[in-house]
């Protein structure tokens, strides 16, 4: 496949193509949408949105918790965390 690059890539940035593309490895694993947005987040975290992005990240494993290994205590115990982290942010403004 070729690789289309161009001086400001805003639709795939640097950052997801480092080693192997993020989309790549997404695919190449047959992961489903929640499982790719939790490698999207944790692959751009550090270069984009830092504490938002993981956040994502969190968000989308909770729902994996509680979609495929039925566990919805562990979700609340993330949702709730987020929400924390949330007002916390919001104090801060």
């Amino acid at each position: 496949m070729k690789e289309i690059k161009t001086m400001n890539d805003n639709i795939n940035p640097t950052y997801y193509r480092k080693g192997i593309e993020t989309t790549d490895y997404i695919v190449s694993h047959s992961m489903d949408y929640l499982s790719g947005n939790c490698i999207k987040y944790m692959t751009r975290h550090t270069y984009k949105n830092g504490e938002e992005d993981v956040c994502k990240n969190i968000w989308y494993s909770a729902k994996i918790l509680q979609k495929y290994y039925k566990n919805d205590h562990a979700f609340k115990i993330l949702m709730k965390a987020l929400d924390e982290i949330q007002q916390e942010n919001n104090n801060e403004s």
